[in-house]
């Protein structure tokens, strides 16, 4: 079927045939390590093999409703991320051995993941640490390691100047909490007076909730603070120091 866009006959047969697809990138902390969420694949190609969370655009669906979707179809996690950010496209002729497919990857951030569950092509679906993809221990599929180095880079760069660090929880937070963010993402110690000033020094940062938290050794309970529901450019950038120490 032909169609006439003003004096130019137009043939879709004429150019070669190609699908977009989406991949999702979540970060989560869980047992003071950053995490995200992968899949099992259950169907060719890359059988068993761990991959994000993605999959075909449905006709008429917005690229970002398609990411949210997979990711929810893909985990069993009923809610999607509140912080959802579009990294790059991937369009290598070879990335994908059944057909040629650009692929749209977004990078979000979530705040207490519920254990994740399997569900449509996924076999299995699990909270993995970031370093054993980053360093090569565990193996995905497609071009999957890259998308994830990309958006580490892409957190790491938003750190210094947005409150996307305020979004790994739900409710109130310590300043070391936060801290650790920024260290699990950028790889360093960083001075804890120095951080605090720094955090508390930036106009709409955290704000105290006027509660503290319970301290387990028994010292006096820290203060929690919190920030705004959605995350919001830095009033001032809060630059990373390369020469801290490099965490182990």
């Amino acid at each position: 079927m032909s169609e006439s866009i003003g004096a130019e006959p137009y043939d879709p047969s004429a150019y070669p045939p190609f699908a977009v697809t989406v991949d999702i990138v979540v970060f989560a902390v869980r047992d003071d390590r950053l995490q995200l969420v992968l899949i099992q694949r259950n169907e060719p190609p890359f059988v068993s093999a761990w991959a994000l969370p993605g999959g075909f655009v449905h006709e008429n669906e917005d690229l970002e409703a398609a990411a949210r979707r997979e990711f929810v179809e893909e985990t069993g996690v009923d809610t999607g991320p509140a912080h959802l950010a579009q990294l790059h496209t991937y369009g290598a002729p070879d990335r994908d051995p059944r057909m040629r497919v650009v692929t749209v990857a977004w990078w979000a951030v979530m705040a207490e993941v519920p254990d994740p569950e399997a569900g449509t092509d996924a076999s299995y679906a699990d909270l993995i640490n970031v370093d054993d993809v980053v360093e090569g221990r565990i193996e995905l599929a497609f071009d999957h390691r890259q998308i994830v180095i990309d958006a580490l880079g892409a957190l790491g760069d938003d750190l210094e100047n947005s409150t996307v660090a305020t979004s790994f929880w739900k409710d109130g937070f310590r300043i070391s909490d936060l801290r650790q963010i920024y260290e699990l993402v950028w790889g360093f110690e960083l001075e804890p007076g120095n951080f605090q000033r720094k955090v508390r020094s930036i106009d709409g940062f955290v704000e105290p909730t006027g509660s503290r938290s319970l301290n387990p050794d028994g010292g006096r309970p820290a203060q929690l603070f919190m920030s705004a529901p959605t995350v919001r450019p830095l009033s001032s950038s809060l630059r990373r120091e390369r020469d801290r120490k490099k965490k182990p």
